[in-house]
């Protein structure tokens, strides 16, 4: 069987260049994977603000400032990479403020809050700007009735990226605990390390993918027609027009609902493994090394069913294992049984990724890829914001307990599904196709 057949991809796409394109994804998976999940949190909360009382609010609102810096700027900033045909361009731009911002995390010492939160919300704000870039190269890539399994390509491939830059980490905390050393003189090392791999990967992206996209003319004949005023003027014609996206709004907030839920799991999953069952550094770092190896596993596969049998339902059933999953991590009462859910959670996590990346590209208008990428890029970001705040809410009003907060989280994945019930995809894609 051939899995990566050349009838996927559009006319004059080769498959070096869909490659070209999922290595970015393999790149910018171990800034995700290290940096927010495994590693640097937990050391920014016990060492850089050294478990003060407000350590974990530190941590968190440094997350969500870079949400909604993100929230406001990427619409925008996708309009004008359509308008001046730049995605490439500013895709460089992002990635090489993140790797510059990651590397400078490995400055903060004790005490560096000064530092390491204005880090950590530029990286963030930068790896998420590239995110929603690479992302809109998709719909030139894909043809319409292969668009989740190449999604699911660059998804699977990024996990194996998350895996090797936590294994490296890994590697190294290990042998460096061996020798006696503090956290302090490890984890920069993992931190330049994360870096290093990002940069080194994502020359593959610069080297093989396109641009494909030209400087479009605007019709207005204003002053700024080649500059972030027409790109402003073109998101509110977006905006004003949105009745006409009903279904792509749909799709929005139901992204919204469910990955306020997968945030929870990416930025707390290491709290809640610690708090509930006492994990330790090397115990999360094995834990989310599973959750990429069943990640990656769930993009793949889910990759192909999902066009088979339809996104909508695809997306569905993923969403009812989301809330199994959370189910079964507030019931478990030993490791074991978290480990399960753990396993659960990646393979959803992989296929949900894969399946609202290739949803968004199938209602998305040819010309306008990088301008809806960024307001989906503005719902997974709002996500972040509500998620982890309702979580972090609740357990304070639940005096510390975890579980009621990983119980409510299942709402989150049942909201999505009772919104993406009343989406229309062939409604949808018709619009698409006729949009001026």
């Amino acid at each position: 069987m051939n899995f990566f057949p050349q009838e996927a991809l559009n006319e004059g796409v080769r498959k070096r260049e869909v490659f070209g394109w999922a290595m970015y994804d393999f790149a910018n998976s171990g800034y995700t994977t290290v940096v927010l999940t495994a590693v640097f949190g937990a050391y920014f909360v016990g060492v850089v603000a050294q478990g003060s009382a407000w350590a974990t609010l530190a941590w968190t609102s440094a997350i969500s400032v870079a949400s909604l810096i993100v929230m406001l700027t990427m619409p925008a900033l996708g309009a004008y990479a359509d308008l001046k045909g730049a995605k490439k361009k500013m895709l460089g731009l992002s990635t090489l403020g993140c790797v510059l911002a990651t590397a400078a995390l490995a400055l903060a010492g004790a005490g560096d809050v000064w530092l390491a939160v204005p880090a950590v919300v530029l990286s963030y704000v930068f790896y998420s700007y590239g995110e929603a870039l690479i992302s809109a190269f998709l719909p030139e890539l894909a043809r319409d009735h292969a668009m989740g399994r190449v999604s699911g390509w660059g998804w699977s491939f990024g996990y194996l990226g998350g895996m090797l830059a936590l294994g490296l980490g890994l590697a190294y905390v290990l042998a460096a605990q061996a020798r006696g050393e503090p956290a302090t003189a490890f984890v920069p090392i993992v931190m330049l390390l994360t870096a290093a791999i990002y940069g080194l990967a994502s020359t593959v992206t610069f080297a093989l993918l396109r641009e494909r996209a030209v400087p479009q003319d605007d019709s207005s004949g204003s002053a700024d027609s080649t500059g972030l005023g027409a790109s402003l003027k073109r998101l509110l014609h977006t905006w004003k027009h949105a009745r006409e996206y009903k279904d792509f709004r749909l799709l929005m907030a139901c992204c919204v609902s469910y990955q306020a839920g997968i945030s929870v799991v990416i930025t707390l999953s290491a709290v809640y493994a610690a708090e509930v069952f006492g994990f330790k550094q090397t115990d999360t770092m094995l834990l989310v090394f599973l959750v990429n190896i069943a990640a990656t596993a769930g993009a793949f596969v889910f990759g192909y069913w999902q066009d088979r049998i339809g996104h909508k339902l695809a997306l569905g059933l993923t969403l009812v294992g989301w809330t199994g999953m959370t189910l079964l991590a507030a019931l478990a009462t030993g490791p074991a049984m978290f480990w399960a859910a753990a396993v659960l959670a990646g393979l959803c996590m992989g296929s949900s990724q894969s399946a609202g990346r290739a949803m968004v590209g199938l209602l998305t208008p040819s010309d306008r890829s990088a301008e809806f990428y960024g307001l989906w890029s503005f719902a997974t970001h709002l996500s972040v914001v509500i998620g982890p705040m309702t979580y972090g809410l609740l357990t304070l009003l639940t005096d510390g307990n975890h579980r009621i907060a990983i119980v409510s989280t299942s709402l989150f994945f049942a909201g999505g599904l009772w919104l993406l019930m009343p989406l229309d995809m062939k409604r949808g894609q018709q619009v698409a196709r006729e949009a001026k």
